[in-house]
């Protein structure tokens, strides 16, 4: 029997390990996508208790210890800190086969210095050494311990971008922290708060966005800013990829109806969202931008905890939708006019990794290595299962070999170590084929597959400085 999380955990044949602790253990992260807070890295925030840390804002968390039945007293409730760490002890220690399991174990080693398992009987003990060593442990040295080389945060077009500024000015972190244009309040036009969010692009760009042309006018100018201060990503979260062509006068109409915040159609909202998408793309590919869609997702499904407790609270859920004609229709119509950039396209549908994939695979080339990405296995499906399902689907109808691998997509500076565990899983399957003869136990391209895949493929394919 193999003992729990030892230096070979996920490890299953000689060649796995040797992959994983000759190649991908000592690799810098490259940690193209988070939702970790710049003003908190600015303020090199500390924490008082591991609960602060760990539990405060995680819904992955939440969504389990609710599984089990813990009151939402001790999850998001008004308990004491200790209360909600012996709670999720409680929780967690019930959650075999869940990847927390594994993660939260891997971040009390590798931060805290703590080997004992997390149980109900282990809190104590564990609050009192996790709590000490982050005495010792504010949100820069977590950074530094991580050996995080790239941070892209996550940021709305008409946010300031001081943090950044200054993190920048400061020059006294190695970690390269760059902004990421998140454009989603501007795109959907049936949004509650569509007409109000226009009044603030516009108020930040010192326009009256009255129509698509000062829309496209604002988003320009912000493209540019956050291009400025160092971004080359976006990101968009859509539940499905729209394609419904229609003109500019058109979308006038639509534009403006969301002003006065009169209903809007499918219809509609599929045209607005289709024009303004497929004008960033060429904006984006004109500054040799990658553009990220998350889709299929279906949020705030619990009317009473959405009320309660807002957004982001473990209240959302896989969405089954269909993906593949919009899909091709978009990114056809970028491609046509020769603006379609480097794409990464995430499902939380694990049924979509052939359809993107696909889809996908009829836009690479250009010279641009893994142009249209298979993003890495996304929220839900980031473990062990997910992960190895989406490396399967690269691998057997594109190359995973050019793959830009893990991210964290996290809140948390403590989760860091799900590239451990990525490289792990991704090490473990190559070294399954390399062991059933599926591939040859050539070193050299072993070691350019694993590095590449591990950091160097996404180093090459953002092109941010470090």
């Amino acid at each position: 029997m193999q003992k729990f999380m030892d230096e070979d955990f996920l490890l299953k044949t000689d060649t796995a390990k040797h992959l994983f602790h000759t190649y991908a253990e000592k690799l810098p992260i490259y940690d193209y996508h988070c939702h970790i807070s710049p003003k908190e890295i600015w303020e090199n925030k500390s924490y008082e208790n591991i609960t602060q840390v760990w539990l405060y804002g995680d819904h992955y968390k939440w969504r389990i210890m609710r599984a089990v039945g813990i009151d939402e007293k001790y999850i998001t409730g008004d308990s004491t800190d200790y209360e909600k760490f012996e709670a999720y002890a409680k929780a967690l220690s019930l959650s075999i086969g869940n990847p927390l399991y594994h993660w939260s174990h891997l971040e009390l080693r590798r931060y805290f210095g703590v080997d004992e398992i997390l149980s109900e009987k282990t809190a104590p003990i564990i609050w009192e050494k996790a709590n000490a060593a982050l005495k010792n442990l504010p949100c820069r040295k977590l950074i530094e311990m991580s050996n995080v080389a790239l941070i892209a945060t996550t940021d709305d077009p008409i946010d300031s971008l001081e943090y950044h500024k200054l993190i920048r000015e400061e020059g006294a972190m190695k970690t390269k922290v760059v902004p990421a244009f998140r454009p989603d309040k501007a795109v959907d036009p049936a949004r509650a708060d569509f007409a109000e969010y226009m009044g603030k692009l516009g108020e930040v760009c010192g326009i009256t966005i009255q129509t698509i042309a000062d829309l496209k006018n604002a988003l320009e100018q912000r493209i540019q800013f956050f291009h400025e201060n160092g971004s080359r990503v976006s990101d968009h979260a859509l539940d499905y990829v729209p394609f419904v062509p229609a003109t500019e006068t058109e979308v006038n109409v639509v534009l403006a109806k969301a002003l006065l915040s009169q209903p809007i159609t499918s219809l509609e909202r599929d045209q607005f969202r289709t024009y303004i998408i497929k004008f960033l793309a060429a904006e984006y590919n004109k500054r040799d931008w990658v553009m990220q869609w998350h889709l299929a997702s279906i949020r705030d499904n619990n009317k009473r905890l959405y009320n309660s407790l807002g957004v982001d609270v473990g209240n959302d859920a896989i969405l089954d939708v269909h993906l593949a004609k919009g899909l091709a229709g978009l990114l056809n119509a970028c491609a046509e006019d020769d603006q379609l950039p480097k794409t990464i396209l995430y499902s939380l549908n694990p049924n979509d990794n052939y359809t993107l994939m696909t889809v996908g695979g009829c836009f690479q080339g250009g010279g641009i290595p893994g142009k249209i990405q298979l993003g890495s296995a996304w929220w839900f499906n980031d473990h062990i299962d997910g992960m190895t399902a989406q490396m399967r689907a690269v691998a057997n109808v594109g190359v995973l070999g050019k793959f830009i691998g893990m991210l964290t997509d996290s809140r948390s500076f403590l989760s860091y170590f799900r590239h451990e565990y990525f490289r792990r899983i991704a090490c473990n399957l190559i070294g399954e084929w390399v062991e059933n003869g599926e591939y040859p136990n050539d070193e050299d391209m072993l070691k350019t597959i694993v590095e590449g895949i591990c950091y160097y493929n996404a180093v090459e394919y953002f092109g941010i400085e470090l």
